[in-house]
């Protein structure tokens, strides 16, 4: 058990996306989710992908466009977004500001499939 500030957490790169830095907060030897923090920087993105699991979000700071399936939205702070498996998505922080968010997935093995 313990209790640490997010900003404590190792921040690495997100492969294929722009301006984009992500934590993994829950210990690794958690068996059933693990939450991480994505940050996006203003003007960065992340491409359109499809996950073989599904997402909760929490929207920490900022905004951004975010496109789940057909459906566009200005995510902003205090927002919650559900994102099914296998539905593509994908964040653009267009809006002037960084855009930050908790991604809680469960530890089930994922495939990412770029579009």
């Amino acid at each position: 058990m313990y209790c640490k500030k997010s900003d404590e957490f190792e921040k690495n790169s997100v492969p294929k996306t722009q301006k984009a830095q992500i934590s993994v907060l829950t210990p690794s030897d958690d068996k059933d989710f693990i939450v991480r923090k994505i940050l996006i920087q203003a003007g960065g993105s992340m491409p359109n992908h499809t996950n073989e699991i599904q997402h909760q979000q929490y929207v920490l700071d900022g905004e951004a466009k975010v496109v789940v399936g057909n459906n566009e939205y200005h995510a902003q702070k205090g927002d919650f977004i559900y994102i099914p498996a296998g539905i593509n998505h994908y964040y653009e922080a267009c809006y002037g500001s960084d855009y930050e968010f908790l991604c809680m997935i469960t530890t089930k093995e994922d495939c990412i499939k770029m579009l």
